[in-house]
């Protein structure tokens, strides 16, 4: 008989201190499955540490992941500025249990300056994968509609999408009504309007002072050269400038500040933010902190400050509604990042504190909303407990959808729901390939293989609840690619549209056999509704993505020998891909830089058919038959004639 592992050894915290420095640093608590309880920074490593040892009652929390730790592991840094930074990283990577946490939320609009030769300045939501600067958070869509308004009015900057600039052949509206300087057709100088983008970005991030000066500078500039003209242009510039500032002022000066203040009912928590840019109200924001047992507001609105600065340029004042402890070291390592003076302060008067006041009451009033909302989240993960018969509420629901057109395109999707709602951190999108289009069960049953297939392999998560948005059919896909794969004891529901197909009338398709149907006013029915409407949601994004991307895609960039110079010469010479499609060999050989085996190659991906290995007709000679079209349509296979529409037509 194998005699059963010991217990390891409870972890000796005191013997633990008589090791450390006391010098600066941050620490870990790792548990028994390696994973990190806590991160915490020190400015004295022995000192800090010490403290979760000693005699000292501490709270239920603490007991808790004390008793948790088999082992910690330190960090010396060389400054406490740096265990700062070092701690704000490790939270982000590691997310420790016991550490209050600040829920990423890539909802927020931002302000977008690609970079690119010709950058373009748009709205952004979502993860910042395109290349480039980014304004913001903003509060609101109309905050960033309003900073854009302003943007293209100054410095006429462009805001098309990169297929739409790359085709121009003359400009847009936005360039006769002043917003834009036409760089898609040549008519601003590179060196004009990278200027521009350039005082943009002074602007964008605050820096009006130091952009008028500059301005003002070049205006003098200008009239000492007698370019009158451009003196002019500068003076409005200014002029609209100094008029925003006199509009936009706080507390007798142009502010960049933000307010914090914290609202706390039991372990939830509610951060307010009230940001200001160049004296601009961009309006408020509330965070919610996942606290992780944590009932201390100073706490939570230490760990939100070092979490959300960690990512976003700290302005020259933060306003906060309680002093923190750990005030002096923000300043201080704020100002050392952000390469200009950080002051935080908390004990405000004047303009300053009514601010205050009206982000703390503004933070009590949306901690109420969302206790409210997570009560009512609460009360349909019950109902749909109880109407599932499931021995416990349901703590992660998974959904999946798909969604095409006409079978192009098509694409899966599958959203996560956990007891707080939605984790979009967690979805997925699968590109279906492979299927005879417009095959929804075929697209079923490869998406829930490819999902789970993953989480058999790995020994993955699964969910409590799998929805399937379809009928008897789609739930069959699922069902066999579950038990292909040997998946059990996944509670399998279909979400199909009733007789009258109208919202409330679903039908829910159990694993029993059994046809649910729970009506509009069921919390349950709302839930799934919630969830699957998710799903609907996030499918199409990703169809129209995609569809979108074949569209813009040219096929002249797959076949081999075609870079963006000759490219461009074909499109040029003909006006389009249309005009392109409709010309013959000998006339696309006729554009310089195209022979003869290329020209069949361009002939034969335009047409589907398959590209010669080797040329097989000599430069300038075309085969009879197609000799013949040309003659009669004058620039193409038989019959196929070049109109006026297909010469102007543009790529795509």
């Amino acid at each position: 008989m194998t005699a059963a592992a010991p217990a390891p050894a409870p972890f000796d915290g005191k013997a633990f201190v008589k090791k450390l420095s006391t010098a600066p640093g941050v620490y870990r608590m790792i548990g028994a499955d390696d994973n990190a309880l806590y991160v915490g920074k020190a400015g004295a490593l022995r000192n800090r540490v010490s403290s979760y040892f000693n005699a000292t009652p501490k709270s239920a929390r603490i007991m808790s992941m004390l008793s948790q730790t088999v082992r910690m592991e330190v960090t010396v840094t060389r400054t406490e500025a740096e265990a700062l930074i070092l701690e704000n990283q490790l939270i982000k990577s590691l997310k420790p249990r016991y550490n209050v946490l600040l829920r990423d939320d890539k909802s927020y609009p931002y302000v977008l300056m690609t970079n690119e030769a010709w950058p373009r300045i748009a709205m952004h939501r979502g993860p910042r994968a395109v290349p480039g600067r980014y304004f913001g958070p903003y509060a609101s869509v109309g905050a960033v509609r309003d900073t854009l308004n302003l943007m293209h009015k100054l410095f006429r900057l462009r805001s098309c999408e990169d297929s739409v600039f790359r085709n121009r052949s003359r400009p847009c509206l936005q360039h006769q009504i002043g917003r834009c300087s036409a760089p898609c057709v040549g008519l601003v100088p590179a060196r004009d309007y990278a200027e521009s983008v350039r005082r943009a970005g002074l602007l964008l991030d605050g820096r009006s002072d130091e952009l008028t000066d500059e301005l003002g500078r070049d205006m003098e500039a200008a009239s000492v050269r007698l370019d009158f003209e451009d003196a002019a242009r500068l003076r409005d510039l200014i002029t609209a400038i100094r008029t925003l500032q006199a509009r936009q002022y706080v507390d007798g000066r142009a502010a960049d500040l933000d307010v914090l203040a914290v609202a706390m009912q039991g372990v939830s928590a509610c951060v307010l933010l009230l940001a200001f840019r160049d004296g601009r109200n961009l309006g408020t924001r509330a965070f919610f902190p996942k606290t992780n047992g944590s009932d201390s507001p100073e706490e939570v609105l230490t760990a939100f400050i070092s979490q959300y600065y960690g990512e976003q340029t700290p302005p020259r004042e933060i306003v906060l509604d309680r002093d923190l402890p750990d005030r002096e070291l923000f300043e201080q390592a704020f100002s050392a990042s952000g390469e200009r003076r950080v002051q935080i302060k908390s004990n405000v008067r004047g303009e300053r504190a009514g601010y205050v006041d009206m982000a703390r009451r503004n933070a009590e009033l949306s901690l109420g909303t969302e206790l409210t909302s997570h009560a009512a989240q609460l009360a349909r993960a019950e109902s749909l407990r109880d109407l599932l018969r499931m021995p416990a509420l349901p703590q992660r629901i998974e959904c999946f959808d798909i969604s095409h057109t006409m079978g192009e395109a098509t694409v899966a999707s599958c959203v996560v729901f956990d007891a707080e709602g939605p984790v979009r951190g967690q979805y997925r999108r699968y590109n279906i390939t492979g299927i005879t289009e417009g095959d929804d069960y075929a697209a079923m049953n490869q998406a829930i293989a490819r999902r789970f297939r993953r989480a058999v392999e790995e020994n993955g998560v699964m969910p409590d609840i799998l929805l399937i948005d379809g009928g008897a059919g789609q739930v069959a896909q699922a069902r066999a690619a579950l038990a292909e794969l040997g998946v059990e004891g996944l509670l399998l529901v279909g979400v199909a549209k009733g007789p009258a197909r109208r919202p409330g009338d679903e039908e829910l398709l159990l694993p029993d056999g059994r046809v649910e149907r729970p009506g509009a006013q069921s919390p349950a029915l709302q839930l799934v509704q919630q969830v699957r409407d998710e799903a609907h949601r996030f499918a199409i994004t990703g169809h129209r993505g995609r569809r979108q991307k074949t569209r813009n895609s040219s096929r002249l960039e797959d076949i081999p020998g075609i870079g963006p110079r000759r490219r461009a010469s074909l499109l040029k010479h003909f006006g389009g891909l249309g005009g392109l499609k409709a010309a013959g060999i000998e006339e696309i050989s006729r554009v310089e830089g195209v022979n003869a085996a290329l020209a069949e190659r361009i002939y034969a991906a335009l047409h589907g058919l398959d590209a010669p290995a080797e040329p097989s007709v000599a430069p300038n000679t075309l085969p009879k038959a197609q000799a013949a079209g040309s003659k009669k349509a004058g620039n193409g296979p038989a019959g196929a004639a070049e109109t006026a529409p297909d010469r102007k037509r543009s790529e795509g």
